[in-house]
């Protein structure tokens, strides 16, 4: 099977809570990621600072979020690790490709994540139309910017 992309790393993961404070005690006050931006977002129901692992090409961004209102969906807050995020080479290739070996994408199709690059999310949950999905676990595509896609495919 020929894929027309290539899944280059690990690209972020998002950790979810009620109060993104007690998330920064440990990821930023003891473990010392450093805070690199900010994203907040009425219809993604979230609230959460950025932080950075690495450097370079090979930095893991590392999302702390609350939800702006518990109550509403996305519940940012409800599955602790709430997604892992995966650099792809060429996304709208992944999304076509992938959508056609019945891949199930959660609504809201390729648009511009927290970060700045175009994301789009893998749903976790399969339907009859979709049998292929994340098994409970969401799964965030990253398109790679050409730095990134050069140090990570060895180009």
């Amino acid at each position: 099977m020929q894929r027309p992309f290539q899944v280059l790393g690990l690209q972020q993961i998002a950790i979810g809570g009620t109060d993104k404070s007690r998330l920064k005690t440990l990821w930023v006050d003891l473990l010392g990621l450093p805070i690199t931006g900010t994203f907040k977002s009425e219809r993604e129901n979230v609230d959460e600072d950025i932080c950075s692992l690495g450097v370079g090409p090979h930095t893991v961004e590392v999302d702390l979020m609350q939800p702006i209102d518990p109550e509403k969906k996305p519940a940012v807050h409800t599955t602790p690790l709430n997604h892992v995020g995966l650099w792809i080479d060429d996304l709208p290739a992944a999304v076509q490709w992938l959508s056609a070996q019945g891949v199930r994408f959660a609504p809201g199709g390729i648009r511009k994540g927290a970060a700045g690059y175009d994301i789009c999310f893998l749903h976790p949950r399969s339907s009859a139309e979709f049998p292929v999905s994340g098994e409970g676990v969401l799964i965030e595509l990253v398109q790679a910017p050409p730095e990134v896609v050069a140090a990570l495919s060895g180009s």
